[in-house]
């Protein structure tokens, strides 16, 4: 194994070895940040939310900088057991594709860079942000783009398992946490009054009988559900978390009317339904034609890697939402992502690796 992925894969280990779920990621923000440090990045922070911070600068009088980026969060609990497996070519741990890779490569490409001795015609910022999975809803990204404006070439995005997939486009996605109510009773003597569990059951069915598009690609799902005290109890609350996304927002508005309508009529006497949002991820894309999409897919198949433009929900949504350009790399391949079971293959990495630097290093051409 060449050296850079050697030292980006132990590197993607120890970041992988410090616990950091959706809005506990402090202590692996801290662990970047003194990494940040002992590179002597200039400028090096972290903002209030835990979004760390380090500049590369480049010539004098060269102001739009390059952001990329990567998110230190992962979608398992802190308890989740870390331990590293490697066999057959193979290195499987939680979160080491998703995204402890992705955080390993921001420190690639400043090894690449200063082992070719190159001086970037713009500064370059490397930034690991928070707030990616879950119902982090991009908070960390929001905070990262309201920082730097639109005063950037563009933002490059690192996900650890995304190797040969260059995403362009943003997939919307609007997210609910629903949530019933009744006055309960005894499974028995109650016999007949409304159960919290029933109706959020029989809601789900209505929700899930709303047909989708296959084109442009929509999709449903309830990710939690839950509610109840006991088996011979009528329950008195029942819960679920509804996920909505759409490759096209039109199409996403309508889906969100069509549920909304069934949530606004769901309540009846005895029967209390409300609905709250709690994530809201804006769609948004760049043409495939744009300077930046086709950079990506350059440097990927120069690496002999095959390509594949895609739609995703990412931290890129944020971005190209507000129009700046943006675009999604990744470092290898792998699978089983936000399973314990999660792995990368190691192989792919130096060629990932070397088309993310091939990326930075000419993006700088541009005007």
């Amino acid at each position: 194994m060449p050296d850079l992925a050697e030292k980006i894969i132990d590197l993607a280990i120890r970041i992988q070895q410090v616990p950091s779920p959706t809005f506990a990621e402090r202590e692996r923000g801290e662990f970047v940040r003194s990494l940040f440090l002992k590179e002597n990045l200039k400028d090096v922070s972290m903002d209030p939310l835990g979004n760390v911070y380090g500049r590369v600068p480049g010539k004098q009088g060269r102001e739009k900088p390059l952001i990329v980026s990567a998110h230190l969060d992962t979608v398992f609990p802190a308890s989740v057991n870390l331990e590293v497996r490697k066999e057959d070519g193979k290195i499987l741990a939680p979160g080491i594709g998703d995204n402890s890779l992705g955080v390993a490569a921001l420190f690639g490409i400043l090894w690449s860079l200063r082992d070719g001795n190159l001086e970037l015609q713009h500064d370059l910022w490397l930034v690991a942000n928070v707030g990616e999975e879950g119902l982090g809803d991009l908070h960390g990204m929001r905070e990262v783009v309201n920082r730097f404006g639109n005063e950037v070439i563009g933002y490059l995005i690192l996900e650890g398992l995304a190797l040969g997939h260059i995403y362009h486009r943003a997939i919307g996605v609007r997210r609910y946490r629903i949530n019933v109510k009744t006055a309960g009773g005894h499974s028995w003597s109650d016999y007949g009054q409304p159960s919290a569990v029933h109706e959020l059951a029989a809601l789900v069915t209505q929700l899930a009988a709303i047909r989708l598009p296959r084109e442009p690609r929509t999709t449903m799902n309830v990710g939690t559900i839950g509610g109840g005290t006991g088996v011979n109890v009528l329950a008195s609350e029942a819960k679920c978390e509804l996920d909505l996304r759409s490759e096209d927002s039109n199409v996403l508005k309508k889906l969100v009317s069509q549920v909304e309508d069934l949530l606004v009529n769901a309540s009846r006497e005895g029967v209390k339904v409300t609905a709250e949002v709690i994530g809201e991820r804006p769609a948004g894309e760049i043409a495939a034609d744009h300077a930046l999409v086709q950079l990506a897919m350059s440097v990927t198949r120069e690496k002999n890697l095959s390509v594949n433009l895609t739609a995703g929900s990412t931290d890129a949504n944020i971005p190209l939402s507000l129009g700046i350009p943006a675009v999604v790399m990744g470092v290898t391949t792998g699978g089983s992502a936000h399973t314990t079971n999660e792995y990368i293959n190691i192989g792919p990495v130096q060629a990932g690796m070397e088309s993310i630097n091939a990326f930075v290093e000419r993006v700088f051409s541009f005007k």
